[in-house]
């Protein structure tokens, strides 16, 4: 099977890239950096984690690193990144086509792949009404209410789901971890569920080492800004304990280290996710082998509360748990080593490559 896989870059992860990217000449050593930095690596199917030959992986929005690639085969400079994308996929005579960003590169690219393209698999673990997507031949994520949608849509889908990183492995081995609770993710007054965990967290930050990572919205910058003290704004602005605890959101290797650093890990689906659960934080938080305390709901098989995580139903009971697993090391101890173990088997490339090869089949 020759696989080509492609995604897009988070807004706020681009400046990483760049720093990481700045030196590099060629499309091959810019993708090399990309690719050491471990960001979404839970989504890399297996050959392109071993670099397989018959495997390709781009970031079809990244336009310093697409660049290279259409200077070093001769393409035009007015060339949009679409162009590039496609010539990437036909030079490497793709028959199965991943597409992890379908919102941007939807049916209208879709139409234009080449003719050895005999699949295309679309990754969307969000609703998305009269999307412009599902001419791909199947959507997949591992979301049932979400798949549900997608069928009443008309699309054919699929369960599937990311994998264990074998690098995070080397953050679950660390012992020594300073941090009580830290917690990574969007902050937005939109998602009512997540932000009241996060307050009652952050009114721990007298008694822990509390540290929440937040990537804002541009209205909650502008909330908390003299401008933005009255007046409508206001209703964005974070409260004064999460502010105090509050850093600027932090991506691959940062983040891995942040976990293995850190005992607890809090987690808060977004509202739009029904009870269904198992966001990238899951398996992040599990494969760096730290304790997961999440909303109860449904969880991918294989995850079970008080056996590889620990669920709490309202988010003011999350300081009392918190409390209690800090107190208890031995028991938050061992369904983090639980949790590690689960999703580093159950949930390993080899399963994860294994299932996409049934979809495709």
């Amino acid at each position: 099977m020759r696989l080509f896989q492609i995604s897009g870059l988070n807004r706020s992860y681009r400046p990483r890239l760049a720093r990481l990217t700045r030196d590099c000449a060629t499309f091959d050593a810019a993708m090399r950096a990309f690719a050491d930095d471990r960001y979404i690596a839970v989504h890399f199917l297996k050959p392109v984690i071993e670099r397989s030959p018959d495997a390709f992986f781009a970031n079809g929005d990244d336009d310093f690193a697409q660049r290279l690639w259409a200077k070093e085969h001769g393409m035009r400079d007015g060339a949009t990144l679409d162009d590039i994308a496609l010539a990437q996929i036909e030079e490497h005579r793709t028959e199965v086509f991943y597409n992890l960003d379908p919102v941007a590169f939807g049916d209208s690219f879709i139409e234009r792949l080449p003719g050895s393209v005999k699949r295309t698999v679309a990754w969307r673990a969000a609703p998305s009404r009269n999307a412009a997507f599902l001419k791909h031949d199947i959507i997949v994520n591992n979301f049932p209410s979400l798949l549900e949608g997608y069928r009443a849509q008309g699309a054919r889908t699929e369960y599937f789901f990311p994998a264990h990183d074998p690098e995070m492995d080397r953050y679950a081995a660390i012992a020594d971890r300073p941090v009580d609770v830290v917690f990574f993710g969007t902050f937005s007054r939109h998602h009512q569920n997540r932000v009241a965990m996060l307050e009652s967290v952050a009114r721990l930050r007298d008694r822990l080492a509390v540290v929440l990572h937040l990537d804002i919205s541009r209205f909650t910058r502008l909330a908390e800004t003299p401008l933005g003290w009255a007046g409508p704004l206001r209703k964005h602005r974070r409260s004064r304990d999460i502010r105090a605890t509050a850093s600027g959101p932090i991506y691959g290797r940062d983040l891995l280290a942040a976990l293995g650093n850190a005992k607890i890990v809090v987690n808060g689906a977004i509202d739009m996710s029904s009870r269904d659960r198992g966001n990238m934080r899951v398996w992040e938080a599990l494969g760096c082998g730290t304790l997961l305390l999440s909303d109860t709901g449904h969880y991918p098989p294989g995850l079970t509360d008080g056996e590889q995580y620990v669920g709490y139903r309202d988010p003011r009971d999350v300081p009392d748990i918190i409390a209690a697993l800090i107190a208890d090391d031995e028991r938050r101890k061992a369904i983090a080593a639980e949790g590690h173990r689960t999703i580093s088997t159950r949930y390993s490339k080899d399963i994860q490559w294994h299932r996409f090869q049934e979809i495709v089949s």
